[in-house]
């Protein structure tokens, strides 16, 4: 039985207009999500109006109280009425939606924020008196007289009392007053010549300092690099790699981990677009896909990464929090992110995340014994060698020498004399027939022998595919796959790429394709499935590396089963020429599923772990 619809009523509708304050409260449902939001909003501002101090302060996780105080430019007396008013902006003239230098533009925060909230703004000009208006549920105040040096005070109170039930859907204090730390912490990234401090004032009032960033010096990559370590921590500064390219009007800067620095989840991925934080499919595919020869799918690559270009040739105002974009040419955004990216990994060479000597050490760290009796004074080197010659005095021979390699009777080693200058230093060992022990000058280096054989095969491998091809192989009778129109023209336009891995398409009259050829690396395919693969990842991420991904998983198993076996013995020239060629392989520092081929530990850290220090 068929139930009436309860939204159609039997009389004929009657359009009205709706007041000020309910338009003002849909607006702002839009704008202001949560608390997060409002702080974003009020910080972009101070930004716009050319602070270089700003504190922000919340407590109850934002819904009691948001504070934010700045050094900018302030609002003259007779402007604040107008700036509570909806549409009514200083950023924009209006003649031109598309050139859009600055955070805002809309006019629409400050009267949403006024519409559900207690907003107070409290602000002095230059050469002017201080002045201030409050706005409570639309309601607005008189304008009246406050004293203050300088700046802007925005004091917004009980967020949400004039839209309750919006309040049922907020978040506990903690997960609240989090989302308001990332909203903070980004905005610091994209600002780094401007002091940022957070406090949390719940409580009593007395209040605790959640985050502070001051304000950087010298140049933007020097400033830029010393406010992603204060936000992201040390570790990333360290193991990041500095992203510095150029095409055709859009300039990509900022930072990018090395792959052996990921991390479980895409929570390290900061992109923006001319200084405004966003998260957008089309620049998180792309990140994606210049690491994802280097990742598992479980792992997820770390970035700070900052694109600007010409205002019109992105578009902000496609989201109501402006936190996605549209370019004019998506392609070449995405094509610099990916081959800047991919190129720094090169660059990079052998080097891995010092991360990973610090899982070690912590792993062989012993566990503590209790408190230290007596501390020994560490003999002078001097002391240190006639102690070793008086303890092993048949072993004179190999005075000199650094270390030996130990290997079965019948191979003979010539142990050649230390080579300080090379990376990863001069082969001294093999333990358990899988890791190299070697020798650098500043410490040691241990290698997986068999990982490291395996990414230096696989990179010859790819290499060979790039100069001569992908080898397709024609099918006997061609595959018909019906799509729909949209699915058509979609895969259609990606022919001419598609056919550059081995599989040929083409037309085959109204919404059907003809797949003709399929790569002969995979053997016998579904042409189907591949097929309908194919558009689902282009439909979720804009772009598709599923026939990439599947030939380069081909060749990565053909490099593991080519590579150097683990339990094998290696002569003292074959490990010495297996660190000579990961020193000239890009990417040879971490193996085809993203883990480390090697560890290296500084002498200062081996010491510490004896105690030596």
């Amino acid at each position: 039985m068929a139930h009436p619809n309860p939204n159609i009523s039997e009389n004929q509708p009657v359009i009205r207009q709706l007041d000020d304050a309910a338009i003002n409260r849909i607006a702002a449902g839009e704008v202001v999500e949560r608390p997060a939001s409002a702080v974003k909003e009020l910080v972009e501002n101070a930004v716009d109006a050319g602070a270089r101090r700003i504190t922000v302060e919340y407590a109850d996780g934002g819904k009691t109280l948001i504070r934010v105080t700045d050094d900018g430019c302030g609002i003259a007396p007779d402007d604040l009425p107008l700036a509570l008013s909806r549409h009514a902006t200083s950023k924009i003239d209006g003649t031109d939606l598309l050139n859009i230098h600055t955070f805002g533009f809309r006019g629409e925060a400050l009267p949403s924020l006024g519409a559900v909230g207690r907003l107070t703004i409290t602000s002095r000009a230059a050469g002017q008196g201080g002045a201030e208006v409050t706005v409570s549920g639309g309601k607005m105040g008189a304008v009246k007289p406050a004293a203050l040096n300088s700046g802007t005070v925005v004091t917004l109170r009980d967020l949400f009392f004039a839209t309750p039930a919006r309040l049922k859907f907020m978040r506990t204090d903690r997960a609240e007053a989090q989302t308001i730390g990332d909203v903070v912490k980004r905005l610091a990234m994209a600002e780094p010549f401007v002091q940022i401090v957070l406090r949390d004032v719940s409580g009593d009032g007395a209040g605790r300092e959640v985050f502070r960033a001051d304000a950087e010096q010298g140049e933007l990559f020097d400033a830029l690099h010393g406010r992603l370590a204060r936000v992201l921590g040390r570790e990333f500064a360290d193991n990041s790699l500095r992203i510095d390219a150029e095409r055709e009007g859009l300039h990509l800067t900022g930072f990018a981990a090395l792959p052996t620095y990921s991390r479980g989840s895409a929570v390290a991925q900061y992109l923006f677009v001319n200084g405004r934080p966003v998260r957008d499919k089309l620049l998180t595919g792309a990140l994606r896909g210049a690491y994802f020869d280097f990742l598992s799918r479980d792992r997820h690559p770390a970035a700070a990464l900052f694109l600007d270009c010409d205002p019109t040739l992105v578009d902000v105002n496609v989201h109501p929090a402006k936190s996605e974009v549209r370019f004019r040419d998506p392609g070449l955004a995405r094509g610099l992110i990916v081959s800047a990216l991919r190129h720094a990994l090169a660059n990079a060479g052998h080097r891995a995340s010092t991360t990973v000597a610090g899982a070690t050490l912590g792993a062989m760290r012993p566990e503590p014994t209790g408190a230290r009796v007596y501390q020994m004074d560490r003999p002078s080197a001097g002391a240190r060698q006639a102690a070793y010659e008086g303890q092993a005095p048949g072993f004179a021979e190999t005075a000199g020498m650094w270390g030996r390699v130990d290997t079965p009777p019948q191979v003979v080693v010539e142990t050649e004399e230390p080579a300080q200058h090379y990376p990863l230093g001069t082969a001294r060992g093999q333990v358990h027939e899988n890791y190299i022990i070697a020798q650098t000058e500043t410490g040691m280096v241990i290698v997986d022998q068999h990982a490291a054989h395996e990414r230096l095969v696989y990179e010859k491998l790819k290499n060979q595919m790039a100069e001569n091809g992908v080898a397709a192989q024609a099918l006997l009778i061609p595959e018909i796959v019906e799509l729909s129109a949209g699915d058509c023209a979609r895969l259609l336009e990606l022919a001419d790429e598609l056919q550059k891995f081995g599989l040929g398409i083409e037309a085959f009259g109204g919404s059907a394709i003809a797949v003709r050829e399929t790569p002969a690396i995979l053997g016998t395919v579904n042409a189907r499935a591949m097929v309908l693969d194919i558009l689902d990842e282009l439909a979720d991420q804009n772009d598709s590396n599923i026939l990439q991904a599947r030939i380069e998983a081909i060749l990565s198993r053909i490099a593991c089963h080519g590579s150097i076996r683990s339990g094998r013995w290696m002569r003292a020239e074959e490990m010495n020429a297996l660190l000579r060629e990961m020193e000239a392989t890009p990417h040879s520092g971490q193996c085809n599923h993203g883990r480390p081929t090697y560890v290296e530990l500084k002498l200062a850290d081996i010491e510490r772990l004896f105690g030596r220090t």
